[in-house]
């Protein structure tokens, strides 16, 4: 059949980490990890000025060029999610903050998004892609397993990780 052609709802595009659609995105990021968390632990949602602390002290700065970016995944022309990637040394890049909003999730998003970063960070240099995750995000831990990303031994200290993966990128 001549003239076909395939399309998607989805775009990734990098985004500026001070943008306002990063902003929107990491307040919503931050808000839904923080309240699984406590409610979790504490049988509470997080205090709003302690959100506020976080996602003051998170923004972002390690995510910029030339050894950072954010992208951004849209949907239907909506900011719906995003994923951060770092450069850590000349040959490991870390994956961060991926993130899709709640009315965007099981449409495919979050494996293009990963994708995506893992297509910046061999841009980067890196031939191996780490990350860590919470226990209790078992979405996350799925996601990563389905697209080849194998548990490993713990690679930094992060007091919420408790879960680490690692994947080849060449």
């Amino acid at each position: 059949m001549t003239g076909m052609s395939i399309t998607t709802a989805w775009t990734i595009a990098p985004e500026p980490v001070d943008s306002p659609v990063a902003a929107a995105l990491w307040r919503e990021y931050y808000t839904e990890v923080s309240d699984r968390w406590y409610l979790l632990h504490e049988g509470r949602r997080t205090d709003p000025a302690e959100l506020e602390r976080e996602i003051t002290a998170g923004k972002g700065d390690r995510l910029t060029p030339p050894r950072g970016l954010l992208l951004v995944a849209w949907y239907e022309g909506a900011p719906a999610g995003s994923a951060g990637v770092r450069l850590l040394d000349a040959a490991t890049a870390e994956l961060t903050r991926v993130f899709l909003l709640p009315g965007a999730r099981g449409r495919g998003g979050a494996a293009l998004l990963v994708a995506a970063a893992e297509e910046s960070a061999r841009a980067l240099g890196a031939a191996r892609m780490i990350l860590d995750t919470r226990g209790d995000l078992v979405e996350a831990r799925a996601l990563y397993a389905r697209l080849g990303y194998a548990e490993t031994e713990p690679h930094n200290d992060d007091r919420y990780a408790d879960h680490w993966f690692a994947k080849n990128l060449s």
